[in-house]
């Protein structure tokens, strides 16, 4: 079974996810920020995970730092409203695998969900 965590402040877009995921056969695993996602990596071990890029508190850019040096080959999926060339080049250093611009389509999630893990097995 793929866990995925997905981490997102705006409660719309974890329960979206969640639900969508959930009817796709996957595990998710949500957290609401950066402190909650890296708990539940001592809890499960993640396929993936999708992660905003803005946040309060710890950033998506922060988190994304964490969770490479838990798991450097975990493949991260930033989500983000923001068309910030600085942070996307800043993920992109620090080893995101892809990125989505809010609002984003839950079909190209889904299609680029199954290309990363597809490549996985």
């Amino acid at each position: 079974m793929n866990h995925i965590l997905v981490v997102d402040d705006e409660k719309g877009i974890r329960l979206l996810l969640q639900e969508f995921l959930k009817k796709e056969g996957y595990m998710p695993i949500v957290a609401a920020n950066g402190d909650e996602a890296l708990d539940a990596t001592t809890r499960y071990t993640f396929s993936c995970a999708l992660l905003d890029m803005r946040m309060p508190g710890m950033s998506g850019l922060e988190v994304l730092a964490a969770l490479k040096k838990i798991d450097a080959t975990l493949p991260v999926i930033m989500m983000t409203a923001y068309g910030e060339r600085q942070l996307i080049e800043q993920a992109n250093k620090l080893g995101v695998t892809h990125y989505f611009m809010k609002p984003f389509s839950i079909l190209e999630v889904r299609d680029v969900l199954r290309q990363i893990l597809r490549q996985e097995l």
